[in-house]
């Protein structure tokens, strides 16, 4: 897919209404928030901030021990410290066991300090010898689940770690600019002193296999730095009693995630004229090759999948070395974990590792499934059940055996950064949701009873015009090319990227809804397919899965008519393009010496899927999807809590971040039996709607007519 680099005109006509921003004014806050800051600069050189320099000669691990709530954490780190860590330079991956403890490791370090100044005395210890991307891991999992670092906004992983999320090409012309060109002066939109390249996308360059021609989709950097924080808040080894994640549901949560990623991802098929995800079958050859076009830091590339990849030959016949290499048996491992995954679903529990029976067809039982397949540390066995993923994305992403445990090459589906970049992503996760859907496929469908809403009728659903289109979007990636000591104090060097972006018109829709009483109620909207790609209409009850959270939220009903408008921006599950790096830097900056404050979106500290993909691209004449709506009776979850501060936003492992009790998906966690049922009960209604796609420049045009 080629992008043409066209005028921005009247880019304040297309511009959505962001939610209104939040001041920073606590003076702790900012210094912390500035202290982060400098901490990802320039993540892949030493740091050359003097105060940097001062406090890694003089902080010294073994001098302070007593300083961490734990000083054993700190005792081990220091032993295999001096024994010798993946050293900085060499490709870290948290799929590779050696390097996951490594990171595990220094989170607990960074966890377990005391107070915030053994913690940033800590982290600048570490800033300067330990491997980048294992500090880059640790430290970021560590200040979103650390207290005192709650309010701290990490600057987006896309301008701290560019490679990961730009082609190859733009980095070697980010360097190129560095070595010849830097230091000419570059205006470009505005007053903008710096060098901005242009970006495609990898389809546009090596379209390998039809499925890349969706590269605008897979490869966005908001989508992929969406899924690489979710596994920060959430990491695959992060759990058990030491680390308190049940009250967040977790294991739902896990399999919840996934599925709403492969629905959403199925809506943009259709607007592109594909249909269901493929299936695989580990036996036979694997379709859909991949060539990722991405370069590590080193300069070495990204492995690649051929098309039709025979998966059971490629650890057998290419000389691969066995030894020790675990990895090696990826092929065995994964059939062995997914017969055990299936079996436990078909029995219906699961044993423990000290061989207490677990129901899973219990209350908890979805949560216990969840931990299983995550193979997290509350999973009843992880040894037993396994990490599949971590096999699979090693096996299908067709990465090489490493040479020893520092000199490993992973495929893209060994990072969460770059997971959502290979289709093969999504085939392997439409397995897992099989599984999800198999389990959930045990329990009874709903009847018009429970899901009725006595008193409450759901008489009609209104929508403006649904329109998308591609603009550009910007990045800073900067941290991508290496700079002097000079350089990296007066923060001179400027390179952005200019990439275009799915985004939508601004737009609003109303709900109208008939109460016969004042009562408290809770709103779901999902958006989901009504045809599939050859124009069949495609039952409920085999399209539940398909459906995706549009919207989410309670709502006060008065006696009479209600009349709910929402728009565009007030979805609670998507979020606003993330506030750059250096905007970021230099509104902390000029809060200390201007008015004291600055601002960031609300909710900017934690995490959601671009609001930008709110809703999929549709086509010229218009794709047809459909809008379900339910109003049902408020059921409140027990961790919930009310806030004032607009600025709120969850906190792990305290299960306040549920909107109502309800589980997650419903009513589409059930079975669906009779489609009538849906469509019977008078608190819900469907809602037919085309979705355009236009040219921002045809947008443009019909907007400056109307004014």
């Amino acid at each position: 897919m080629r992008f043409t680099v066209v005028a921005l005109l009247g880019l304040c006509a297309l511009a959505l209404a962001y939610p209104p921003q939040h001041k920073i004014t606590d003076k702790e806050v900012q210094e912390k928030q500035k202290d982060i800051l400098r901490l990802y600069k320039y993540v892949n050189q030493p740091s050359y901030y003097k105060d940097h320099v001062e406090i890694s000669k003089t902080y010294k691990i073994h001098e302070h021990f007593d300083d961490y709530s734990k000083p054993e954490v700190a005792k081990y780190y220091y032993k295999i410290y001096k024994y010798g860590l993946l050293p900085r330079g060499e490709i870290f991956s948290v799929f590779y066991e050696e390097h996951l403890k490594q990171a595990i490791a220094l989170y607990k370090l960074f966890y377990y300090a005391k107070d915030y100044s053994t913690f940033y005395n800590t982290a600048v210890w570490a800033r300067q010898r330990v491997n980048e991307g294992v500090y880059l891991y640790a430290l970021s999992v560590a200040i979103v689940h650390r207290p005192d670092t709650y309010q701290v906004v990490i600057p987006p992983i896309y301008e701290v770690y560019p490679y990961y999320f730009y082609n190859s090409e733009v980095i070697q012309e980010a360097y190129k600019y560095k070595q010849q060109y830097y230091g000419q002066q570059y205006e470009h939109e505005g007053n903008y002193n710096g060098y901005t390249i242009n970006a495609n996308y990898s389809g546009y360059y090596l379209n390998v296999h039809p499925e890349q021609s969706l590269s605008y989709f897979t490869e966005d950097v908001g989508i992929n730095s969406f899924y690489y924080y979710f596994n920060i808040y959430y990491p695959h080894w992060l759990g058990g009693q030491e680390f308190d994640y049940k009250n967040d549901r977790r294991g739902e949560y896990y399999l919840f995630v996934y599925q709403q990623i492969l629905a959403r991802f199925y809506l943009e098929r259709l607007s592109n004229g594909f249909g269901e995800i493929p299936f695989y079958n580990w036996e036979v050859p694997f379709e859909t090759g991949y060539h990722p076009s991405l370069q590590y830091p080193n300069g070495l590339q990204f492995p690649t999948r051929p098309n039709y990849a025979h998966l059971y030959e490629y650890f057998y016949n290419y000389g691969q070395r066995y030894g020790n290499n675990k990895y090696a048996y990826s092929y065995t491992h994964v059939q062995d974990y997914e017969r055990r995954i299936r079996d436990a679903i078909d029995r219906g529990y699961v044993y423990t590792h000290e061989g207490q029976k677990v129901n899973l067809y219990s209350e908890e039982g979805v949560n216990t499934l969840g931990n299983l397949v995550q193979s997290n540390p509350d999973s009843p066995d992880r040894y037993y059940y396994g990490a599949l993923h971590v096999y699979a994305r090693h096996l299908l992403g067709y990465s090489y055996q490493p040479v020893d445990k520092y000199h490993v090459a992973p495929s893209a589906l060994e990072h969460y950064e770059t997971s959502l970049r290979d289709p093969a992503f999504y085939q392997f996760y439409k397995r897992i949701a099989l599984y999800y859907q198999k389990y959930q496929s045990r329990f009874p469908a709903y009847t018009e009873q429970d899901l009725a809403y006595e008193g409450v009728e759901v008489k009609n659903v209104e929508f403006d015009r649904l329109i998308t289109y591609f603009d550009y979007f910007y990045s800073d990636v900067s941290n991508a090319i290496y700079v002097t000591p000079q350089e990296y104090e007066n923060d001179k060097v400027q390179v952005r990227v200019r990439q275009q972006r799915l985004n939508h018109k601004a737009f609003t829709y109303k709900v109208y809804v008939n109460s016969e009483k004042e009562q408290d109620a809770v709103v779901r909207v999902y958006i989901g397919p009504k045809y599939d790609e050859y124009g069949r209409y495609i039952n409920i009850s085999q399209n539940r899965a398909n459906f995706v959270v549009f919207d989410h939220f309670k709502y006060q009903l008065k006696s009479g008519e209600n009349v709910i408008e929402r728009n565009s921006h007030q979805t609670p599950y998507y979020q606003n393009d993330r506030t750059s790096f250096k905007q970021l830097y230099q509104q902390v900056l000029g809060a200390f010496s201007g008015n004291g404050e600055y601002q960031v979106y609300n909710n900017e500290a934690y995490y959601g899927f671009p609001r930008r993909f709110l809703l999929p691209k549709g086509t010229y004449g218009g794709f047809e999807y459909q809008f379900y709506v339910i109003v049902s009776q408020y059921v409140p979850n027990k961790y919930h809590q009310e806030y004032t501060n607009e600025y709120y936003y969850p906190k792990i492992g305290t299960g306040d971040k549920y909107i109502d009790g309800y589980p997650l998906g419903y009513p589409f966690e059930r079975p669906i039996y009779y489609d009538q049922v849906f469509y019977n009960i008078p608190n819900s209604y469907f809602y037919t709607t085309k979705i355009y796609h236009r040219n921002e420049n045809e947008i443009n045009a019909s907007t400056s007519t109307q004014h």
